[in-house]
């Protein structure tokens, strides 16, 4: 089974010339990811390159596929991801993966924008400040997950565990959240990528669904993230995130 034309041309828009890695070792393996990765699944993906690349990007980060994301990485720029969006992309990270798992990616990543002649440190996309991150943190968490909500959950916190509300808004959201760089709406769809890719994750799943579309992503762009991460992601995870898409965004039924 040769990797189809639709499989080839869509690999060569990332990666021209090369072939995958393991071409001479595993040639019938790279058929069948070639195809479903660059063929197949681009089929019922509806998401520009440059998107599509952001929230793979995100995922293989969250997976701890440094392989993947190197190669995939150096494929990114070549499309036009900017390296402010790279740099965002791994920053936004750290609140939902951990400093401990991205920090070798922010290494790496600095190596290869490095390689591409990218003069470092890139200017700086922090919109806070010591004094307004709490409040300006708190704003945009009520944008993504809804005042409501987020009202709750800051009622219902133990006396002795409020600080974990007071972190949400001042450093989930106010230090990485209220940056520059991309806007609110990809910035979802990278959180949802991530969250899906750790696994096990799926309460969080669901809020970001529904701050999805809040912030206007609708199910059929979620569903798109979803099925652009499947490859990289398998099974399991990608249908433990169509539950909650499904519960928290049902299908329209069709007449």
């Amino acid at each position: 089974m040769a990797p189809t034309e639709t499989a080839r041309r869509n690999h060569d828009e990332l990666f021209a010339g090369q072939l995958p890695g393991l071409t001479a070792s595993d040639p019938e393996l790279v058929e069948i990811f070639t195809n479903f990765a660059f063929d197949e699944t681009l089929r019922d993906s509806n998401l520009d390159a440059r998107t599509r690349v952001m929230v793979q990007l995100a995922s293989l980060i969250a997976s701890q596929a440094m392989g993947e994301y190197r190669a995939l990485l150096g494929a990114a720029l070549t499309i036009g991801v900017t390296a402010v969006e790279v740099k965002e992309i791994v920053y936004q990270a750290v609140p939902y993966v951990g400093m401990a798992k991205v920090s070798d990616f922010l290494h790496t990543t600095n190596a290869i924008l490095t390689e591409h002649g990218v003069q470092l440190p890139l200017p700086g996309q922090s919109t806070t400040a010591t004094a307004d991150r709490a409040a300006k943190g708190l704003a945009v968490q009520k944008l993504i997950a809804g005042p409501e909500r987020v009202e709750a959950l800051r009622a219902a916190a133990a006396g002795d565990e409020m600080h974990f509300q007071e972190y949400l808004a001042a450093n989930c959201f106010g230090d990485f959240l209220t940056r520059g760089g991309m806007d609110l709406p990809t910035r979802e769809l990278l959180t949802l990528a991530m969250l899906v890719s750790l696994g096990g994750c799926e309460p969080q799943v669901k809020g970001h669904v529904q701050g999805n579309l809040n912030v206007g992503n609708d199910r059929a762009r979620m569903l798109s993230v979803i099925t652009a991460l499947l490859p990289y992601i398998g099974y399991p995870r990608t249908l433990n995130a169509l539950r909650v898409l499904n519960e928290a965004a049902p299908a329209v039924p069709t007449v």
